[in-house]
C-alpha cells in the first residue's frame, strides 16, 4: 500500500481550505488538525504545507497577516477569502465525484 503521503499530495489544497473554513490559523497549527482529525494518518511536513499555503494565498483563495499566537510567538495566520470559499465548494463537489467513481470500481463484483 501507498503512503498516506500519496493521497495527500493530490488532496493537500482541498485539507488546508476546508481547516481554514473553520477558523484562521497559522500553519503549524493547520498541519497539527488535519493531523489530529485525521487520527495521526495524514502528516503533512513543512515542505508540503508552506508552498501550498504559498499558492493558495498567490491564487486569492486565502490571505495572510502576522498575529500573535497563544504562546506569545509572532506567526503569519492565514484565512480563507470569498473566492477560497468558492474554491472549495467546487474541490469538495470533485472529491465527491472522484471518491465515487472510486467506490464503484472497488466494489465491482
Amino acid at each position: 500500500m501507498g503512503k498516506p503521503s500519496d493521497l495527500l499530495q493530490g488532496t493537500l489544497d482541498l485539507l488546508i481550505l476546508k481547516t481554514l473554513s473553520l477558523e484562521p490559523s497559522h500553519g503549524w497549527a493547520i498541519a497539527k488538525r488535519i493531523e489530529q482529525v485525521s487520527h495521526d494518518a495524514l502528516q503533512i511536513t513543512q515542505g508540503a504545507l508552506y508552498p501550498a499555503l504559498h499558492r493558495l494565498e498567490h491564487q486569492g483563495w486565502i490571505r495572510s497577516e502576522w498575529r500573535t499566537t497563544e504562546t506569545g510567538r509572532e506567526a503569519k495566520f492565514y484565512k480563507l477569502t470569498k473566492a477560497g470559499r468558492v474554491q472549495l465548494e467546487k474541490e469538495l463537489a470533485q472529491w465527491d465525484r472522484l471518491s465515487g467513481a472510486v467506490g464503484l470500481v472497488l466494489r465491482m463484483v
